[in-house]
């Protein structure tokens, strides 16, 4: 029997389990030995492969990577956006690696990153799905691409990221786990659980987990205390893109906003909606723009430095120079972030957009 059988098996089993209060410790852990199957799956067939994935150097100030099935227009869009020549052809894998593209959009720069295919399977080694999802892995964005008239292909999708450990739009469970070596399991909240403790500690056993301390800071379902015992799963931010909508007549178009109401609707092909995309893009992997001021000069008003939201003065240092952090003395900072004009600051002050700043470094 296969590791696939045995977690086919144990769905299965929770399947034609009815959920209630009764079941809860069962099901869950059921539902961690799944998991944990899942795991040494993707373990095996790391070690298959031998190692080797896609080589695929970060650059610009952010990365984006196309998901979608073979066939769906992830390279027609990655050469309207960027106008990176990725192989385009009418039949299924033509992408037999990643190809990146360079997107320049009001003075930043994004990484778009054209993958081969996923198919269910994928976080399986299929397609050599599993280089694929270590892609997707070390991306700011994931971009979901839809066919129009396949928009089934986006729970298979889902279903895969999540196999491989990647949650999209969500955040890591708060949820902190101490081990110990001795004295059993004590669990603390500091909200109310639906969880019981009975059902946390039978989890927790599914992985060893004999002696710790839990502290929990939300109402957690099982899935997310999983998570954070397995402490490996990565968290992304995602859009839906729903492709070839120039194909499609209105009631497609219909359907498709009513199930995805979120979603840019695009024709690669014919550059439909494609300036809004890079808007999207833009918003959704949250820039910001510093601008630099010279001591006892006037602020570049025209070309501001584009950095992530949440970035403190250090991150500027380090973007600029690998030696500033070590000779930094202070800063001045003028804009939202700060309490008034000029206001010094030090390494770890959290800029806002359009923040004008000024760093005094040691001779």
């Amino acid at each position: 029997m296969t590791l696939e059988d045995d977690i086919k098996a144990v769905e299965d089993e929770i399947s034609k389990t009815k959920y209630n209060k009764a079941t809860e410790g069962h099901i869950g852990r059921l539902k961690a030995k799944v998991a944990r199957l899942k795991d040494e799956v993707q373990k095996r067939a790391s070690s298959k492969s031998g190692g080797e994935g896609f080589s695929v150097k970060k650059s610009g100030d952010a990365s984006v990577v196309l998901v979608g099935f073979p066939s769906v227009g992830k390279s027609t869009l990655l050469n309207s956006l960027t106008g990176t020549e990725s192989e385009v052809a009418a039949y299924e894998f033509t992408t037999l690696d990643v190809v990146p593209g360079a997107l320049e959009y009001k003075g930043a720069t994004v990484q778009i990153l054209d993958v081969p295919g996923i198919l269910k399977g994928a976080a399986s080694g299929r397609g050599r799905g599993k280089e694929v999802l270590a892609v997707v892995r070390n991306a700011d964005l994931a971009v979901i691409m839809l066919d129009v008239f396949q928009l089934v292909h986006y729970e298979v999708l889902v279903e895969e990221l999540n196999y491989a450990g990647i949650r999209i739009n969500a955040r890591p469970p708060e949820v902190t786990i101490w081990k110990k070596p001795k004295g059993g399991v004590s669990v603390n909240s500091t909200v109310g659980l639906d969880l019981d403790e009975d059902t946390i500690k039978s989890i927790l056993g599914e992985y060893r987990i004999h002696n710790a301390n839990v502290v929990i800071r939300e109402n957690i379902t099982i899935d997310q205390l999983i998570d954070a015992i397995l402490g490996n799963r990565k968290y992304i931010p995602a859009i839906v893109v729903i492709n070839k909508i120039d194909l499609a007549d209105e009631y497609t178009l219909r359907r498709c906003r009513e199930k995805f109401p979120d979603a840019l609707l695009i024709s690669a092909d014919k550059k439909v909606h494609i300036e809004e995309l890079k808007e999207v893009l833009y918003e959704e992997l949250g820039f910001i723009r510093i601008y630099l001021k010279p001591q006892g000069k006037p602020a570049d008003m025209d070309e501001p430095l584009i950095v992530r939201y949440g970035s403190t003065i250090g991150d500027i240092c380090d973007h600029l120079h690998r030696d500033f952090r070590n000779r930094f003395r202070y800063a001045q900072v003028w804009g939202d972030s700060a309490k008034h004009k000029g206001q010094r600051a030090g390494i770890d002050h959290l800029l806002y957009d359009n923040d004008i700043l000024t760093i005094i470094l040691r001779k």
